[in-house]
């Protein structure tokens, strides 16, 4: 990283409860966590659900293999968690650097009216309270400290200006705002609209942002009938704040444990229809702020052996500037989930092409196997003005018409 970049990673992108469902893979089943580096190094921890176990992991490599340490030898980070269900605390005990003495960590959340004073540090002992967990707190030797702050409270950390707010959400829920030097970041989860008070407060901590991450758990038709009051939001009240704060680009996060990547890729389309800068939160998925602007980038998928291959193919999707394409193209690499294609056009992060491949055996005979995917990754080809393209098929194929004599 530069010395004026920020950088964001997505540990854990779920809502709820974590999953493993197979038609879920593809953006990831771990409970909310986000890592955010600021320029200078800070960096800060959003929520601890279960994408905190890897997360722990990734910065213990880190040290060992790099040498990225502070003057102290640890690892220092400051932990700002929204509010106390589950789904936001249950990786606690799965971060490796909490056992570590040379460590650090300073624990940023508010005071609930359920647990009173220290509501933080009671929650962070519990989930190593018996008879739910083999060992108790005493074994964290990690430094540990505890703010309580409260909506529209303001603060520096190491030069990063971070902003609370209150969300309308079961007993309680802050969104913040994290300032730097490259750019800014929201992280609202966990907010149903439809109260002006917490409405307001959204859309004035968002004001300008040029990224903001927000609740898209349920569909607008779900928020309005079965899952009213249970404090979740929808792809289409994102657009709107997004639209109405000015912000730059819009990520759709907490995703329900029964959505699977279709349905994702339902409200992202939907979404993107009215609000271009959309993008649907992934585990890996990173987003990068600078003086260049925003830049996102998707984690490559390799699952599965791959075979390498030429396959004459139809290409048709939409460009990095919006625009409709269809080419004819070459697949060179593919497997029963994904291929790498080499295209003339480049075509959006996380856009859905569509993939017709031509097949014979040379004797008359040919066939199509049409298959619809999403984009993981574009790269500069080999060949000037190509490009290198990495998709995931998400769905099973349609085989065309059978062969002819």
């Amino acid at each position: 990283m530069t010395q004026n970049t920020t950088k964001l990673v997505f540990w854990g992108v779920r809502g709820s409860t974590p999953t493993l469902e197979r038609d879920t893979w593809r953006y990831g089943g771990n409970t909310a966590c986000l890592e955010v580096t600021a320029p200078g190094g800070a960096r800060f921890i959003l929520d601890c659900g279960t994408g905190l176990r890897m997360l722990g992991n990734r910065l213990r490599a880190m040290n060992h293999r790099a040498g990225e340490m502070h003057s102290n030898g640890g690892i220092e980070a400051h932990i700002l968690v929204t509010h106390y269900h589950w789904d936001h605390i249950q990786g606690i005990p799965f971060f490796q650097p909490f056992f570590e003495p040379q460590n650090s960590f300073s624990f940023c959340s508010f005071q609930s009216k359920y647990l009173g004073r220290n509501s933080l540090r009671q929650v962070l002992e519990a989930q190593l309270a018996k008879p739910y967990f083999p060992v108790d707190v005493s074994v964290m030797e990690a430094a540990r400290t505890f703010r309580e702050v409260t909506g529209g409270e303001q603060w520096d950390a190491q030069g990063t200006v971070v902003t609370a707010a209150w969300l309308n959400h079961p007993q309680g829920c802050l969104g913040y705002r994290l300032e730097t030097s490259a750019g800014s970041i929201v992280y609202a989860t966990d907010n149903e609209p439809g109260v002006a008070e917490f409405d307001n407060n959204l859309r004035e901590l968002s004001r300008g942002a040029d990224v903001l991450i927000y609740d898209a758990q349920y569909s607008p038709e779900q928020l309005a009938t079965n899952r009213k009051g249970w404090g979740h939001s929808t792809w289409l009240e994102g657009v709107k704040v997004a639209r109405e704060s000015k912000v730059g680009n819009l990520i759709l996060f907490h995703h329900d444990p029964d959505s699977s990547s279709r349905v994702v890729d339902g409200f992202l389309s939907a979404a993107r229809q009215e609000f271009p800068a959309t993008w649907a939160a992934m585990e890996g998925m990173s987003v990068t702020l600078s003086s260049r602007g925003v830049d996102v980038a998707l984690p490559e998928s390799r699952l599965g052996q791959r075979r390498r291959l030429r396959l004459a193919a139809t290409i048709a999707g939409q460009s990095e500037d919006g625009g409709a394409f269809q080419e004819q193209a070459t697949v060179r690499d593919i497997s029963l989930q994904g291929a790498y294609i080499v295209l003339n056009n480049r075509p959006r992060l996380q856009s859905e092409l569509r993939v017709v491949i031509e097949s014979g055996n040379g004797q008359k005979r040919s066939s199509q196997i049409a298959l619809r995917a999403t984009v993981l990754y574009c790269e500069p080809g080999r060949e000037k003005n190509q490009n290198g393209v990495g998709v995931v098929f998400i769905e099973e194929p349609d085989t065309g018409p059978p062969p002819r004599d």
